[in-house]
């Protein structure tokens, strides 16, 4: 193989691409109501899911959208905001107010088409009386840190929310609502998708007490109050609310992981798939990984060919060290780097479909047999930038960084070790 690194990251084009909403949203578009329709959401992909809307729309449209900063797509007919991620701010606040009054305005011939992905956790920020836009950042931060996964993260939002776990969809009854998802989460369950601002919530309130204890946070008072009080719990399964509301999942992990296989094998290279749902910390799955890898080489297993092992799902970092920069991709990339300490088979990428690992501008970062020679050149102890989770510093110097710009999509994280023969 000439270029191992152009042949991962046309996996992980091709895992994109599966995603792109100009393909996946237009085959669940429901037929127009007597009444009008909206279109609101929320979500990295959620402008793109509009516009796929808006063009394969024939009849009167309108609506509100909230996006991340950088992941706009211009419409006509749909108003597209652009907010603050991963930690909220006032931009996404007063969209979020704006899309409940459009929620509340509909009436029972009316349709609404919610479409809702990654990421619209932090740019739909309504908090409930009590809790400031403040207080729900300074959780946020203590979320990222933390540890959490994305559903225990989701848990504490929804019960601090007055648009998720919901919500949304008890401000939009009686009025039918179309949910359409792009799935960023393991699993693809419907309420952690960006909270679940339509759907039911099983979750509950002393859940969201218990994963705070959890992890030893120490949120603002007024949020633990307000969770410790436990009071008007979220909509759930069986209430009346969710009585005229249909969902489908437009988007997948599985579809992009399934699509970078197809990618590998009409490359003449062997996909071996992990599954679509891995979770943990980064780097504790970056070994996991490297061992699987190393045990294919002793046993001679790509001894005919080389073999790609892909993998997706959504890893953490438990921030410990002290100003560094960089996301779990990263820190798994950085990982695998060191447990395979320049194994001359091996090259891995690891990234974030969306674009952005973390709060960086990588999707997150590539090595090969060469990063830990290229890092010791640089004078860079890539042992010390792992445990200051530094991943992004180390990249940028040592060299690797995955550079995509916003996708305009979101379906979790996507992994590709390449093994040569």
């Amino acid at each position: 193989m000439d270029n191992p690194q152009d042949f991962l990251r046309s996996l992980f084009d091709a895992g994109v691409a599966a995603a792109n909403p100009m393909l996946c949203v237009p085959p669940f578009l429901p037929s127009p109501p007597k009444g009008k329709t909206i279109v609101i959401g929320a979500g990295k992909a959620s402008a793109a899911m509009a516009r796929a809307v808006e063009d394969n729309w024939d009849g009167e449209l309108s609506g509100l959208v909230v996006t991340r900063y950088g992941f706009s797509v211009q419409c006509e007919r749909i108003e597209i905001i652009e907010a603050s991620h991963p930690v909220p701010d006032a931009a996404g606040r007063a969209a979020a107010g704006r899309i409940v009054e459009l929620a509340k305005s509909l009436g029972p011939d009316d349709l609404c088409i919610a479409v809702i992905s990654g990421g619209a956790s932090a740019v739909l920020s309504y908090p409930v009386d009590g809790i400031t836009l403040e207080d729900k950042q300074e959780l946020n931060r203590l979320l990222l840190r933390s540890g959490a996964n994305i559903i225990e993260m989701n848990c504490i939002r929804k019960h601090l929310s007055a648009i998720k776990g919901g919500r949304l969809a008890q401000a939009i009854a009686p009025a039918r609502v179309v949910t359409l998802l792009i799935s960023d989460v393991p699993g693809d369950i419907p309420g952690v998708i960006g909270s679940g601002p339509t759907v039911p919530d099983e979750t509950t309130f002393a859940e969201a007490s218990a994963i705070i204890d959890k992890y030893s946070m120490q949120p603002p008072k007024a949020i633990m109050e307000h969770l410790l009080k436990a009071e008007n719990e979220t909509p759930t399964v069986g209430d009346p609310v969710f009585n005229n509301m249909e969902l489908f999942m437009a988007g997948r992990p599985k579809a992009s992981l399934d699509a970078a296989a197809v990618a590998a094998k009409a490359a003449g290279v062997r996909p071996i798939l992990l599954g679509d749902d891995i979770e943990g910390e980064a780097r504790n799955v970056a070994r996991e990984h490297a061992e699987i890898v190393l045990n294919i080489i002793e046993a001679r297993e790509n001894a005919d060919g080389p073999c790609v092992i892909l993998s997706g799902g959504e890893t953490t970092v438990s921030i410990k060290g002290e100003g560094g920069r960089g996301g779990p991709n990263g820190e798994y990339a950085l990982a695998m780097a060191l447990a395979l300490d320049s194994n001359k088979k091996v090259h891995a990428l690891s990234g974030d479909t969306d674009g952005i690992d973390g709060s960086e501008d990588n999707a997150g970062a590539m090595i090969g047999p060469d990063t830990l020679l290229h890092a010791k050149d640089a004078g860079l102890d890539a042992v010390e930038y792992l445990e200051n989770n530094d991943s992004y510093s180390f990249f940028e110097k040592a060299g690797g960084l995955l550079m995509t710009g916003p996708t305009c999509t979101n379906v979790n994280d996507l992994r590709a070790v390449l093994v040569l023969p």
